[in-house]
């Protein structure tokens, strides 16, 4: 069974992969906080063959997580891909800006991911599998009003490395891809 795990799945980079994922004959798990969103995604995914469960999840709650990955992975089993789409971004000052926002990016952009895979990756070790956390060249490149994005892409990309190397004996790939800038959501972002 070819089953993958997309979150951040109802909007940009995460729609459109978990389009072309149901198209090309894969078993989707869907995660997004929108839950109208997700129930339109999956109506729009029924004219494939593909199974599609679908779970409302805010990744800036912790506790909502576990729970719904936990549910999910005992319902469904463990996907043998899992794609960490999910972001979010802030426009203004690095300095100045709230706490609360800089804590919501880390959590969502970072922290959420290891979560995530604390989860997963331990039921990926008995077949192996792929984790693609999406980045952006803003892990390479300072962007002024981007500075925790910036900051947060940069520590994931050092998170995907050191995942690779000591789950690389369990067949457990890690990478990240790194993309340029892409007209989705996250740009209307503001302060």
């Amino acid at each position: 069974m070819k089953l993958a795990l997309i979150t951040g799945a109802t909007k940009g980079i995460g729609r459109s992969t978990s389009i072309e994922f149901a198209n090309a004959g894969w078993d989707l798990m869907l995660l997004s906080r929108n839950l109208v969103m997700l129930e339109e995604l999956k109506t729009e995914l029924s004219n494939t063959k593909s199974k599609i469960y679908t779970k409302n999840c805010d990744l800036a709650n912790t506790n909502e997580i576990d729970e719904s990955l936990k549910g999910l992975i005992t319902d469904y089993g463990c996907p043998s891909v899992l794609i960490n789409n999910a972001g979010c971004a802030f426009n203004g000052d690095l300095i100045g800006m709230p706490l609360e926002e800089w804590q919501k990016i880390i959590q969502i952009n970072l922290s959420s991911i290891f979560q995530i895979c604390g989860l997963v990756v331990p039921k990926m070790r008995k077949k192996g599998g792929l984790i693609i956390n999406v980045s952006s060249h803003a892990a390479r490149s300072s962007f002024p009003q981007w500075g925790a994005y910036c900051v947060s892409k940069s520590a994931l990309a050092m998170f995907t490395k050191c995942l690779r190397e000591e789950e690389r004996s369990n067949a457990i790939r890690a990478c990240t891809i790194t993309l340029g800038s892409v007209d989705t959501p996250l740009w209307d972002s503001e302060s």
